[in-house]
């Protein structure tokens, strides 16, 4: 079973190990005789690796894709609603009335024409 790694901030690095290049990087890609990726991504030291997999190498993280003009809209939208959630909930909350009319026109947004073009905005 694989383990699913989302993000890695240091992919792997190398130094001079007894006069050979060491990969110092604790995650590692497995595969099969074939070249087949067996598991994604371990985290385990080379020692162990090589003790264990014959056939291996340093996790390299995909890069990430660039977010879509839609879905860029969506987690501003998401992140709007969850930052008003609050000041919706409370009753004597300053300005309570236009946040509850901007998260309505938030949640209408993703339907409309002007989606994501043009972005509800928080009257005062």
């Amino acid at each position: 079973m694989g383990t699913a790694v989302t993000a890695v901030t240091e992919l792997s690095s190398f130094s001079i190990y007894r006069g050979k290049e060491k990969n110092m990087s604790n995650l590692w890609t497995i595969k099969d005789a074939g070249g087949n990726v067996t598991n994604a991504c371990i985290k385990a030291t080379e020692e162990f690796v090589a003790a264990n997999f014959d056939y291996y190498e340093a996790f390299v993280a995909p890069e990430p894709s660039a977010l879509t003009d839609v879905q860029e809209g969506r987690s501003w939208r998401d992140l709007q609603l969850i930052s008003t959630d609050t000041a919706s909930q409370t009753p004597d909350w300053p300005n309570r009335d236009n946040i509850i009319i901007y998260r309505a026109a938030l949640r209408a947004w993703p339907a409309s024409s002007d989606f994501p073009a043009t972005r509800p905005e928080l009257g005062v």
